[in-house]
């Protein structure tokens, strides 16, 4: 791996790690993955959560040697070694700040941040290690999908802690994850400019003519055919910035009331005017 990859892991995995002494170990915020086991033990039985992260992700790691081969599971320890060492560091944190009744403003802060590391821990190419590589087992030996699994484990967790914490910690939870899967997106994708158009027409010179002449931008016609009726027709696509989507749309409304048009997002365009 290049050193720019590793910089890239071991600063999300501060950035997590920040994250975890500072809101979610004081605030009793289950995340669903290894660092919210760490949470509940040091509840119950006051455990180091740095010292319980370390156990739990080695433990996963020598079970991903055993299921899984030393090739896929190589890629997860060094995030399973230094993440717990940078929780361990940057424990002086917990306590810093004092959480009053606006919990939900810290767990919205919270998510944003870990949506950022989380988006800079994929660009590292390296593995998360902990219980990823337990849902990448699952998955391979009964052949789900590893997402729906990882999902699983998570509910799975985050329930656990909710019988220890209340329904309240089950719902900043739940908060928490769906911002932060937001945010990781657009850190690994981009912010969306612009959208995509393909169109399905009868009027195919008409909208063709609409989009180079009123709107200014280019256009490519292919031909496809129907997987149900095999009929040939043909698609126009055109790249739009998103501020123009709804003149798009309602344009071609007028030219035909009945064309059939997909939009997608469009993160990155080139050579298109």
């Amino acid at each position: 791996m290049k050193i720019k990859n590793i910089i890239l892991l071991l600063l999300a995995n501060l950035l997590l790690a920040i994250v975890f002494n500072l809101f979610l170990l004081p605030l009793d915020i289950i995340t669903g993955q290894t660092s919210s086991i760490a949470t509940i033990t040091n509840y119950l039985y006051k455990l180091d959560p740095a010292l319980v992260l370390l156990l739990v992700h080695l433990a996963c790691v020598i079970i991903g040697f055993m299921y899984l081969g030393i090739k896929t599971t190589a890629k997860s320890i060094l995030s399973a070694v230094s993440y717990p060492l940078l929780v361990k560091l940057t424990s002086p944190l917990v306590g810093l700040i004092p959480h009053n009744n606006d919990v939900i403003t810290f767990v919205i802060f919270a998510a944003i941040i870990r949506g950022i590391s989380n988006g800079l821990r994929y660009k590292s190419g390296f593995n998360f290690g902990g219980l990823a590589i337990i849902a990448e087992i699952i998955a391979k030996k009964y052949k789900f999908r590893k997402a729906n699994v990882s999902i699983i484990i998570n509910l799975i967790i985050i329930f656990i802690g909710g019988m220890f914490f209340g329904a309240n910690s089950i719902m900043y939870s739940l908060i928490l994850i769906y911002i932060t899967v937001i945010v990781q997106n657009k850190v690994l994708l981009g912010i969306s400019n612009n959208k995509s158009f393909y169109v399905v027409t009868t009027e195919i010179e008409n909208t063709k003519n609409f989009i180079i002449n009123e709107l200014g931008h280019s256009a490519t016609i292919f031909d496809v055919k129907g997987g149900f009726l095999e009929k040939k027709r043909k698609v126009i696509l055109t790249i739009i910035p998103t501020r123009e989507y709804y003149r798009l749309k309602e344009g071609i409304k007028k030219i035909d009331k009945d064309a059939f048009f997909l939009i997608t997002d469009s993160y990155q365009v080139k050579g298109a005017k």
